[in-house]
């Protein structure tokens, strides 16, 4: 049984690190995108809104439908081989989002190569999440598994914090003409990054079949009983479940609040709050800092008290509260850019710690890669469509000012932070449901 504990953790240890790199590279430009303002001074010659269309690509093939066809994969054939393939497709796509930013081609062949690069690389990455998350619901199954996928969770943000802080040093900001090899080298570093966590997924794949062959488990996907195999009607009756849909919902308007934001963070704190460039990076960055440190605690508490609804109903709040403040606290006042902050890190903890774990309580495990892919989907969507519209704004030559800018972009992360409250009192406060014998979370 000792012996089981130390695999069991050992596992997550080799999980984490591909997420923490794919955290990383995903990242990599959000505390300088405040640069993109001024595409003149770019060798480069991005402005906001190719920016937001690069951000926004990470989506693009998750939503058309490759999320669904890579959770079924992942169900038929197992996370040791489809997770294989996306964890390359994840780096393939970086390399040549790395190859795009350096290369020299011309403007108009770069941005395509960058973003068809920027395409594979999110579908990969969202793919070896599903694959990730299903591995630790199967690792965990006997218990602690809100406290593996907290501090998964955590170690993954670790990745964005890292990159949110250390972009800016990367880049070497501020000076008055950036070269290709100075916007290029964030990516050159999440590439070796990626590299290593290729290396530490085999040792997992290693892991998992020793796994398997202890517990006499015939394929990756588990025990091939009739009743455990996966049929493509159990898309829909995934999709049948309302509580399943709440999650999903909740997902998506919750995560475009933090994550969108996080992505144009120093162009909204520098001028509302008039700090520098290097404290504005310090400052966004607090986000995944807060995630590290509560997202573990937070999964342990939903292990031992449960009311996973109540969790992600304060966490929603928070994140409108957070926004409330950055939108309209006094102007040019760093603290209060701080307390708003501290607010979004600690409702992106309080969240993710409750909502990802209560997935294999509505769902059966035979089906987890399907749901979780589904629920990424419907994040994916609002993933590719906020960071587009956030990068226009700032574009927009309409606005009589950057703060008028950053208004109108506050009041968007509101409205879809109050959608997520609401979100999270229907899944609480509604009758039990059941799907598939499996019992309501609204009573934990």
């Amino acid at each position: 049984m000792k012996k089981e504990s130390v695999l069991r953790w050992a596992a997550l240890a080799c999980l984490v690190v591909p997420m923490f790199a794919s955290y990383f590279f995903d990242d990599m430009f959000s505390t300088v995108s405040h640069l993109f303002r001024h595409p003149e001074t770019l060798e480069l010659g991005w402005d906001s809104a190719m920016l937001g269309d690069f951000f926004g690509d990470y989506s693009l093939l998750c939503i058309c439908g490759g999320l669904i066809i890579g959770g079924v994969l992942l169900d038929i054939f197992g996370v040791r081989v489809m997770g294989s393939v996306f964890i390359a497709m994840m780096v393939g796509g970086a390399g040549l989002a790395w190859y795009a930013l350096s290369s020299g081609l011309p403007s108009g062949t770069a941005i395509t190569l960058g973003r068809i690069g920027r395409m594979s690389f999110g579908l990969g990455s969202e793919i070896a999440g599903v694959a990730v998350t299903r591995s630790i619901a199967k690792w965990f199954k006997d218990g602690n598994v809100s406290l593996a996928m907290g501090l998964q969770l955590a170690i993954a943000r670790l990745g964005t914090g890292i990159a949110l802080i250390a972009a800016p040093f990367i880049v070497g900001v501020p000076k008055d003409w950036y070269s290709l090899a100075d916007t290029a080298r964030p990516a050159l570093v999440g590439m070796m990054l990626l590299l290593s966590g290729v290396a530490v997924w085999a040792l997992f794949v290693w892991l998992d079949a020793g796994f398997d062959r202890r517990r006499g488990i015939v394929s990756g996907r588990g025990e091939v009983q009739d009743e455990d195999k996966f049929r493509f009607k159990d898309i829909f009756k995934v999709l049948g479940n309302p509580r399943f849909l709440t999650i999903g919902l909740l997902c998506v308007t919750f995560y475009c609040c933090v994550s969108s934001f996080k992505k144009f963070g120093t162009a909204v704190v520098i001028p509302r709050f008039g700090i520098e460039a290097g404290t504005a990076g310090t400052m966004v960055a607090m986000i995944p800092f807060f995630t590290i440190v509560f997202t573990p605690l937070f999964g342990a508490l939903v292990d031992r008290f449960g009311k996973a609804g109540h969790w992600m109903i304060a966490g929603s709040a928070c994140v409108l509260l957070g926004h409330l403040v950055i939108a309209f606290a006094p102007q040019g006042v760093p603290f209060y850019g701080y307390m708003g902050i501290a607010l979004l890190g600690t409702g992106y903890s309080l969240v993710p710690s409750a909502m990802w774990p209560s997935v294999p309580k509505i769902i059966p495990e035979k089906n987890l890669g399907t749901a979780y892919s589904l629920i990424y989907w419907i994040q994916n969507l609002g993933l590719f469509f906020v960071p587009k519209i956030v990068g226009r704004i700032f574009a927009d030559p309409s606005h009589t000012s950057v703060l008028a800018a950053v208004a109108r972009v506050e009041w968007l992360f509101i409205a879809l932070a109050s959608a997520a409250i609401l979100l999270a009192c229907g899944f609480t406060l509604g009758p039990s449901l059941r799907s598939g014998g499996r019992r309501g979370l609204s009573h934990e």
